[in-house]
C-alpha cells in the first residue's frame, strides 16, 4: 500500500471500501504515446569503412517532421536502418536497431544514445578510421554516425569538423611541430590518440579538448 501508517478513526464508521494494491498501481500516469509513422519519412545514409571488414556498413537514419504550437517545424529521428553484406554482426545489429529506433519513437531527448554508445569499448581492441581517428569500437563508430546526424538536424550543438575547430586544430599543430603525436595518448572525449600535454595542459589535436578550457 502507498500509506502504510496507522490512521485514527474519531468517528463512527457507517461502510468501508476494500482497494487493492492493484487498483493503485492503475493510477499511475500513463506513458507517453509513441510518435506516429508517417507515410513517406526524409533521412540519411552515412557509409562506414572500416580496417575489420571488406564489407561497408551503410547506417540510414529517418526523420519525422513535428510542427511546434507556435506553428514552427523541426526534425526528430524516428528510425534507424544498417545493412551491410557481412552477417557476423547480424543478429546483435538488428538488436540495437530496434532498440535504438524505439527510443527515438517514445520522443523527449535521445541525444545520451550518442554518449553511451560511444563509450562501448571492443575488449579485442578498436581501429583507426581513414584519417588517423581511434575508433574503440564499432558500435561507438555507429554512436557518432548518430551524433553527426543529431547535429545536422538540430538537435545537438556542435558541428563536426567545423571550420573553427579545424582551425583550432591546425593552429596547435603548427605550434607542436611533427613530433608532438609521439607521445599522445588517447583522449577522454573523443577517443582519439591525439591527446598531448601542452603548456601544462592535455589538450586534444582531433576534437580540441582541454581540461584547462
Amino acid at each position: 500500500m502507498a500509506n502504510s501508517e496507522p490512521v485514527k478513526i474519531g468517528g463512527k464508521i457507517t461502510g468501508y471500501e476494500v482497494v487493492t494494491e492493484a487498483e493503485e498501481q492503475n493510477n499511475v500516469a500513463s506513458i507517453a504515446p509513441l510518435l506516429e509513422r508517417d507515410d513517406v519519412l526524409e533521412g540519411s545514409t552515412y557509409k562506414i569503412k572500416t580496417p575489420m571488414s571488406e564489407h561497408a556498413m551503410y547506417i540510414t537514419i529517418n526523420d519525422i517532421v513535428i510542427t511546434d504550437p507556435d506553428g514552427s517545424t523541426h526534425r526528430r529521428p524516428f528510425e534507424i536502418f544498417i545493412n551491410s553484406k557481412n552477417m557476423e554482426h547480424f543478429m546483435w545489429i538488428v538488436a540495437l536497431t530496434r532498440v535504438t529506433s524505439a527510443i527515438f519513437r517514445k520522443g523527449g531527448d535521445v541525444t545520451f544514445l550518442v554518449e553511451e554508445l560511444k563509450a562501448v569499448f571492443d575488449p579485442r581492441g578498436g581501429y583507426y578510421k581513414r584519417g588517423g581517428k581511434y575508433m574503440p569500437s564499432l558500435v561507438a563508430e555507429i554512436g557518432e554516425v548518430i551524433q553527426q546526424h543529431l547535429i545536422g538536424i538540430g538537435m545537438m550543438e556542435g558541428a563536426l569538423n567545423s571550420p573553427e575547430l579545424q582551425a583550432k586544430k591546425r593552429k596547435i599543430k603548427e605550434r607542436m611541430g611533427d613530433d608532438a603525436m609521439k607521445n599522445a595518448t588517447q583522449c577522454p572525449k573523443c577517443s582519439a590518440m591525439s591527446l598531448i600535454r601542452m603548456d601544462g595542459c592535455d589538450t586534444c589535436l582531433e576534437c580540441g579538448h582541454s581540461k584547462c578550457g
